[in-house]
């Protein structure tokens, strides 16, 4: 029996507000657990639309307007909110930390018992006692990292600082097969670092956060169940 033939059932039995609200609550559910979107740390909002541009003052002319003024022969470099520019990620990143500690100490005592009661010597160095100690510590450490994270992706200018500096953000969705990846980017882009075709390498923009996230999930077909994880954990292949 489905989901839609039990609602109904109860539905006739004098039980329908509550099934409807119990098949609302799960339906919510399904569908939020089918939209999981990764957390970010992008500065958000990742696009913005170009401001509209205001009415045009009596000093314009019906040519020149002072909002969105281009000189005739200035190439289209980006400058105004909600113009574009390409990112050239190429971001490498190398660390590594080794640390070596050692201590060590060693000690010893000795106890002998002289000529007594007229024992000869051979009897009374039975009696002695010799006893030594030593410690030793040594501790090894090694950490390493590296990272290389390579591509383009386009971003929209959504703020110009007093300054003349852009903030620029942008993301990129990719569906794939069981899944959605997310690329995104943020920072603050200097006008004089743009290169032809509004090009800027990441490695120039300052505040950059670039993340590459998905909320790909496998399907329960493609997972081994307990049950048969045991079973080839103690049967001999």
């Amino acid at each position: 029996m489905n989901l839609s033939a039990a609602f109904q059932m109860r539905s006739q039995h004098g039980n329908g507000p509550a099934i409807k609200a119990l098949f609302a609550v799960v339906a919510c559910g399904v569908l939020a657990g089918c939209a999981t979107v990764p957390d970010s740390i992008v500065q958000k909002p990742s696009a913005i639309r170009p401001q509209p541009v205001a009415a045009a003052a009596p000093a314009n002319g019906a040519i020149f307007q002072t909002a969105a003024y281009r000189p005739m022969f200035e190439d289209r470099r980006a400058r105004l909110i909600g113009d574009l520019l390409t990112i050239v990620i190429n971001e490498k990143t190398t660390a590594a930390k080794q640390d070596t500690g050692s201590a060590s100490k060693t000690a010893g005592t000795s106890f002998s018992v002289p000529k007594l009661l007229g024992l000869p010597a051979t009897t009374t160095d039975s009696l002695g006692v010799n006893t030594a100690t030593s410690n030793k510590f040594e501790d090894k450490g090694a950490a390493s990292s590296s990272n290389n994270f390579s591509g383009t992706m386009g971003v929209t200018v959504t703020d110009v600082l007093p300054n003349g500096n852009l903030v620029v953000s942008g993301e990129k969705q990719i569906a794939m097969d069981k899944g959605i990846e997310f690329i995104r980017f943020s920072g603050i882009v200097n006008p004089d670092t743009i290169a032809t075709g509004n090009l800027v390498s990441s490695t120039q923009v300052a505040d950059a956060r670039v993340e590459y996230r998905t909320n790909t999930r496998l399907d329960a077909a493609d997972v081994m169940s307990q049950m048969a994880r045991f079973f080839l954990s103690v049967l001999p292949l």
